[in-house]
């Protein structure tokens, strides 16, 4: 079982900054976390990869944020980061805190942070 907590949200001015962060605890396996990452789900959109560090420590940014925002991941404390600069009012959404676990690549989810970009 695996548990994500995140934080870090809130409100912030176009062209400002806000980090992120994401911490899993494991209980009751043997078996270890592989990717982590983070998505986004604006109002009537779809839920969308923002970025992610996969299991082999490649990192995967959406295209609308490279350059803007940096992901670093700590496996020794199973934590995900994400570092948010020059933020937009199209980066305003609820972000979800991702992981995949376990030899069947298991998906789990935190309780989203909302993130707001406005003036």
């Amino acid at each position: 079982q695996v548990q994500l907590v995140e934080s870090g949200g809130g409100l912030v001015q176009p062209g400002g900054s806000l980090r992120l962060s994401c911490a899993a605890s494991v209980s009751g396996s043997i078996f270890s976390i592989s990717g982590m990452g983070w998505y986004r789900q604006a109002p009537e959109k779809q839920r969308e990869l923002v970025a992610a560090v996969t299991g082999t420590g490649r990192l995967v940014y959406a295209d609308s944020v490279k350059g803007r925002f940096t992901i670093s991941r700590d496996n020794a404390t199973n934590t995900v980061s994400l570092q948010m600069n020059a933020l937009k009012p199209e980066d305003t959404a609820v972000y979800y805190c991702h992981a995949t676990y376990g030899s069947a690549n298991i998906n789990y989810w935190g309780q989203g942070t909302q993130v707001t970009v406005s003036s």
